[in-house]
């Protein structure tokens, strides 16, 4: 069979982007928040929060690269 005989499909979704992904990421951000409440005085002491700050670049990094492609040749 020759590939204009195949039936193309529409690449699949990430995810983190299916209703599955949103309900997670609703779930952990709302965890998120009630520790960061209950354990506010322990995050906003002075180094806590500059490893806090970093972590945070570094996990903003892997997610926001979904966004334009990644760093792949396609």
């Amino acid at each position: 069979m020759s590939d204009n005989q195949h039936e193309r499909r529409p690449p699949e979704a990430p995810f983190w982007r299916s209703p599955v992904g949103y309900v997670l990421m609703c779930f952990l951000a709302v965890i998120g928040i009630l520790l960061a409440f209950e354990h506010r005085a322990h995050i906003f002491s002075g180094d806590a929060f500059l490893v806090a700050l970093l972590v945070a670049c570094v996990v903003m990094h892997l997610f926001m690269h979904g966004g334009h492609g990644g760093h792949s040749d396609k």
